[in-house]
């Protein structure tokens, strides 16, 4: 991963999910099916979980929904 603008990230890994919604993304991360994950994971790593919205307010991107 290169930077080509801005102060590059520490970052050996990203890995990106797509969720329905912000909700059943939320739901994801609260499930208590998912906590022993989420301890291993930071245990092991300098890690974050970033929401990213995909949504166009402008709705001048024609390949993303409008916002």
């Amino acid at each position: 991963m290169k930077t080509l603008e801005g102060k590059p990230l520490e970052t050996t890994l990203i890995a990106l999910m797509a969720f329905p919604s912000e909700a059943a993304a939320r739901a994801f991360t609260n499930d208590p099916a998912y906590a022993p994950f989420v301890s291993a994971r930071r245990g092991g790593s300098d890690s974050r979980f970033q929401l990213i919205d995909d949504t166009d307010l402008a709705g001048t991107i024609p390949y993303l929904p409008k916002g």
